[in-house]
């Protein structure tokens, strides 16, 4: 997916492999009133932050070898699925962007408002739905083809997510939306690809 510019982002660095990488590319942990290991997927929620990776393999590392307990100097549980616990929800920020954007007035959706704003360059990111047709999909792609590109989500789910049906293609225009929906679905992209590659 093509990369929206972006100001520099803190770095963080990884407790279950160590490397130091910008806030963006990690998922941050806190540990609640029970000692359990809560996923911070939006980075606001009080207390001290735990930083992993957003590698499915580096959560499963934390989690298998103890290491949240480590980084925070306590005795604390990290709840049995906790991988998997955090791709949901990195899909849902995703998807709880896209409500914000439609509310917020700054996204189109439906085939040909699509095409028009791409058409007038009033366009900052496209959405197409990952079931989507090829035909309508490469149409708009090609249109599209200088700004951010987003194919993780089924037509099911963005119509879920902005309260319509059948909800195939999107846009969103420029503002501070879809400059997070583009950095989230990075993320997410990059969650659900290391997947892919741990599993060979």
């Amino acid at each position: 997916m093509p990369r929206m510019d972006s100001s520099h982002t803190p770095s963080r660095r990884c407790l279950a492999s160590g490397a130091t990488k910008p806030q963006g590319e990690l998922v941050r942990f806190i540990v609640g009133l029970d000692n359990d290991v809560i996923p911070d997927i939006a980075g606001k929620l009080p207390g001290r932050g735990l930083w992993v990776s957003a590698r499915r393999a580096d959560i499963d590392h934390a989690c298998d070898k103890n290491l949240f307990s480590r980084a925070a100097k306590a005795s604390v549980k990290a709840p049995d699925g906790l991988s998997d616990m955090v791709a949901h929800l990195l899909r849902q920020n995703c998807l709880s962007l896209l409500g914000l954007s439609r509310k917020a007035g700054q996204l189109v959706n439906g085939f040909e408002k699509v095409k028009q704003c791409l058409a007038a360059d009033e366009a900052a990111v496209l959405i197409c739905a990952s079931d989507a047709s090829d035909d309508g999909r490469r149409k708009l792609q090609r249109l599209g083809r200088e700004i951010p590109q987003i194919g993780e989500f089924t037509a099911k789910e963005m119509s879920a997510a902005l309260g319509r049906e059948n909800v195939v293609h999107a846009a969103l225009k420029d503002g501070g939306l879809a400059h997070r929906l583009v950095k989230e679905a990075q993320r997410l992209s990059a969650y659900e690809t290391s997947n892919a590659s741990d599993d060979g």
